[in-house]
């Protein structure tokens, strides 16, 4: 599934023009990056929580010389889903 797909789907459900819907998901969207961003946690009931945690520094192998490369520490959003979401079947 892809943004469009969602878009369409908001569209479907709620007779909204398709103009509005795109603002819509992209609003949200846009205030979910800026949440990770300052470091908050993104809770969805039945959905799941994101969450941005630190990654460690690292070494790792450059794939064509096999010379050794340190990786900077940095941020990696994570995901858990809920319950919910974990007995799909």
């Amino acid at each position: 599934m892809i943004k469009l797909d969602i878009i369409n789907e908001v569209v479907n459900r709620t007779g909204i023009t398709k103009t509005k819907a795109e603002l819509a998901v992209e609003t949200v969207f846009g205030s979910m990056k800026k949440a990770l961003s300052t470091g908050d946690r993104i809770e969805l009931r039945g959905f799941g929580v994101f969450n941005v945690r630190p990654r460690k520094t690292g070494i790792g192998r450059n794939p064509r010389t096999g010379a050794e490369v340190s990786i900077p520490p940095g941020k990696a959003v994570r995901f858990k889903p809920g319950k919910e979401l974990q007995s799909i079947d």
